[in-house]
């Protein structure tokens, strides 16, 4: 994934990101070509302002689990903090739009998601080795 330089930097390739998301009907070159993303909107834990990340997603029945890697920095992304303080979120699936839940997966059931994700998006383990943390798994129950 790219590594980006600051906040700004970031705002802008996630504009751009989410722009190509829109227009391709889910569908994005590049970086994610073969990654299958979703758009989450979700609101700040502090703020409550809307904020609306690219991720990539992997499909857990009829709920998709998202991944809090921050391709493999030390610690956990902003949005993992606001989904905790404020569970109720939107996500944007190819063109499909929906409300959902989000709860962090523990034990046997985020070990599960963890492996089977790893298995097809082996980028995951990696971010996990370079972190040295846990990467949290959040799983996005529609309502």
């Amino acid at each position: 994934m790219v590594n980006v330089a600051s906040m700004t930097d970031r705002n802008e390739w996630n504009r751009r990101v989410i722009e190509e998301f829109r227009a391709n009907h889910g569908k994005v070159g590049g970086t994610f070509e073969h990654m299958p993303l979703l758009l989450l909107h979700h609101r700040g834990a502090t703020s409550g302002v809307e904020r609306v990340n690219p991720l990539a997603y992997r499909r857990v029945g009829a709920s998709v689990a998202v991944f809090a890697s921050a391709g493999g920095q030390p610690s956990n992304p902003h949005w993992y903090y606001n989904l905790v303080a404020n569970p109720d979120v939107t996500v944007e699936l190819g063109e499909d739009r929906y409300s959902a839940r989000a709860r962090v997966a523990r034990g046997e059931e985020r070990e599960r998601i963890w492996r089977d994700v790893t298995s097809v998006l082996p980028v995951f383990a990696q971010y996990q080795e370079r972190s040295g943390r846990r990467i949290p798994v959040v799983v996005l129950d529609p309502t």
